[in-house]
């Protein structure tokens, strides 16, 4: 399959689909509980290719812990399979829904709840949109630094579900970092609190850190407390071009081994530049094999990027150009941004991949896409979280040819292979859910396999929870 799939319910699901529907209704509003197959169908699936989606029997929108609880109640009630959804961005499958499920949308949820200073904490429903709690704990001098880069759409809950990060990982780590406390309600209905309000705290196993990636298979993130940060200066942008891809990376290596803490540091490929400048005529060389973006947010950023602009020469760097001030870091930026929805105009559907390998491997890497690229015919940009060694190789194919639609499934495991075998991991903030399963059980062995489903088994013994993600 190469897009996701969405199957009818048989005949004889209709009777339980009604008591589910009316059991649903009593404790929820009706314009919470949507049945319409035309509309449940868009439910369906979250952006990944080649997973395979099931056909809902109802979405519900609840906008209170109470209703969520509700929910649980009834499908366990019925032994109906829940699948959690926020708004749907992520690329692996994990918010796709099983047939018959209940989708449990988490979007009506969306209030911010509390912004406090002096904790330096903001607690947030899991609706919350991640651009939206940026911008209001920015008015109070704070700063909340998990930004993917659908951080306009995506949401809070949908980002603890998934561990996400972002284009700051760099200097300020995963949403995993950020996340101090939870409200958690269990398969049954149940609601648990985990984790705390204050800047320290060890009480117990780190069950909020257990929920943080589980992609909604313990429970359902109802609230969660947030780490901040005082929000930094405004970020200066150094743009350096490279020969080969193999300079850009011994950059990287230096600037880190420099002890230099860029908030920002990103790579792109030869391919991932020319499908920008083919976009929106950029003007950047046709002969630049690698752009290595550098960022600082600290109090003196001229002498950061000068510095930086030196390890890049002394690299090997054809050109490296600094800004002057924040409106031409965000030209320089631009490029950047573009990458994604350039590389997809290339063929029209793209696969992400998302492996992180050691930063001293970062080379390797980029070096084996592009075996592997001539390798199966296909056009593969990279653009890299280089400042952490979190790789995105996208695979740019025609869904409608089916040989160039195998040929990019074959590339893709054969990239997450690569990975493994230089000491990185299959995923560094996408998640597992459909796409990567056979491939989480090869990263973590027999025993890690057997462990992580013992503790599914504590948390949803009637396996009700987001069925058939990660393992």
């Amino acid at each position: 399959m190469i897009m996701s799939r969405i199957e009818a319910r048989s005949p004889e699901d209709t009777e339980t689909t009604g008591d589910l529907v009316g059991l649903l209704l009593d404790g929820l509003p009706a314009e919470a509980v949507l049945t319409d197959s035309d509309v449940t169908a868009a439910y369906a699936n979250d952006m990944a290719s080649f997973c395979p989606a099931g056909s809902p029997a109802v979405v519900v929108l609840p906008r209170t812990t109470e209703q969520v609880q509700h929910v649980m109640r009834t499908a366990t009630a019925l032994r109906v399979p829940v699948v959690p959804q926020g708004a749907r961005t992520g690329l692996s499958g994990a918010a796709n829904a099983s047939d018959g499920c209940v989708v449990l949308s988490l979007t009506k949820m969306d209030r911010i709840l509390e912004i406090n200073p002096v904790d330096r904490i903001a607690v947030v429903e899991p609706g919350v949109i991640n651009a939206a709690l940026s911008r209001a704990v920015g008015e109070h001098g704070l700063y909340y630094p998990p930004d993917p880069s659908s951080w306009e759409m995506c949401t809070i809950g949908g980002n603890i579900g998934t561990a996400s990060g972002g284009l700051c990982c760099v200097k300020y780590g995963v949403t995993a970092e950020y996340v101090l406390g939870l409200d958690v309600v269990l398969a049954d209905g149940r609601l648990m609190s985990t984790g705390r309000r204050t800047a320290k705290g060890v009480a117990g196993y780190d069950l909020t850190r257990l929920f943080v990636g589980s992609e909604g298979s313990l429970g359902i993130v109802v609230r969660a407390v947030l780490g901040l940060r005082p929000k930094p200066p405004e970020q200066l942008v150094l743009a350096a071009e490279f020969s080969s891809a193999a300079a850009a990376c011994d950059a990287v290596c230096r600037v880190m081994e420099g002890g230099h803490v860029p908030s920002l540091l990103e790579l792109m490929d030869r391919t991932t530049v020319k499908a920008v400048n083919d976009l929106a005529q950029m003007g950047l060389p046709e002969s630049t094999e690698a752009l290595l973006l550098a960022a600082f947010d600290t109090t003196a950023p001229a002498a950061d990027l000068a510095a930086v602009g030196a390890l890049c020469e002394a690299a090997g760097a054809t050109q490296v150009v600094p800004a002057d001030d924040v409106a031409e870091s965000e030209l320089l930026l631009q490029a950047r941004r573009l990458s994604l929805t350039a590389l997809e105009a290339v063929k029209g559907v793209t696969m992400i991949d998302d492996v992180c390998v050691p930063r001293s491997r970062l080379a390797e890497m980029l070096e084996g896409v592009d075996r592997i690229a001539e390798k199966y015919r296909l056009t593969i940009g990279v653009v890299a979280h280089a400042g952490d060694g979190n790789t995105h190789p996208t695979v740019c194919f025609d869904a409608a040819d089916p040989d160039e639609s195998r040929r990019a499934r074959e590339s893709f495991d054969e990239i997450m292979a690569l990975g493994l075998e230089l000491g990185g991991t299959i995923t560094g903030e996408h998640g597992v859910g459909v796409l990567k399963k056979e491939w989480l059980a090869r990263e973590i062995g027999p025993v890690g396999l057997e462990m992580q489903r013992a503790v599914k088994q504590a948390f949803d013994p009637l396996g009700i929870l987001n069925p058939g993600k990660l393992f």
